[in-house]
């Protein structure tokens, strides 16, 4: 049978159409449902407060105290509240005993090479008959001073800051695992951080490559729409 040159063939058109519009069809991915990407965006968001959490607390308990050599102590008793209850956490730091003054909140050894120490605040100066100068103490929540006062020999530093509960965790770990417990958890805090950040990362990059196959995709869809014939197809 002879056809004339100049008809359109609608069928074999037809027939091309939806091959076209299947091909572009196969390289976008379905929508995901709402709840899921409300889901997958609050999650992202507890877990990034979570890091950050995470982080200031290694800041907190465990570099900062390492970078300026201050030590750990907790509060048992309530002779400092209400600034300071029991179980709050004081890192406390070396300074010069001529730098202390009345209103510091200083950690001192009961007795001179014991390890018993206690955390209250100075009061007022003094001196001994031979002139060495020696400080006056009192807790927050005491009417009455300390029975002795508090020689240089005998002050472990000055507070730096104080964080409350966490002595709690710090006397259930104890003493002597502390510090070996505390570089481990900077440890995992920092592998954790890297990990979260690398994961970022490649989480944004497959989202372009997503939205470019995407606006290519769309661009092929404009091209079947406005009957555009490729390159190499016979007219």
């Amino acid at each position: 049978m002879i056809q004339d040159a100049h008809a359109p063939a609608p069928v074999e058109a037809d027939r091309a159409a939806p091959e076209r519009a299947d091909a572009v069809g196969g390289d976008l991915e379905p929508a995901r449902p709402l709840w899921r990407r409300l889901s997958r965006g609050a999650l992202a968001v507890l877990s990034f407060l979570a890091l950050c959490a995470a982080v200031l607390a290694a800041l907190v308990l465990v570099v900062v105290p390492a970078l300026t050599n201050s030590g750990t102590y907790t509060i048992l008793t309530s002779s400092m509240s209400p600034h300071y209850p029991p179980g709050t956490l004081m890192v406390v730091k070396p300074t010069p005993f001529e730098q202390l003054r009345p209103g510091d909140v200083i950690t001192y050894q009961i007795e001179s090479g014991r390890p018993e120490v206690v955390s209250h605040r100075v009061v007022s100066m003094t001196a001994d008959q031979q002139g060495e100068p020696m400080l006056i103490t009192r807790g927050d929540n005491n009417s009455e001073l300390d029975a002795q006062p508090v020689r240089e020999v005998q002050v472990r530093g000055k507070l730096f800051f104080a964080v409350p509960l966490v002595g709690h965790v710090a006397n259930w770990l104890g003493h002597q695992e502390r510090g070996v417990v505390g570089q481990a958890l900077a440890a995992a805090l920092i592998l954790y951080g890297l990990y979260a950040l690398v994961s970022a990362g490649l989480s944004g990059r497959r989202r372009g490559a997503r939205s470019a196959g995407a606006a290519a995709a769309g661009d092929r869809s404009e091209t079947t729409d406005g009957k555009a014939v490729p390159d190499g197809q016979a007219r």
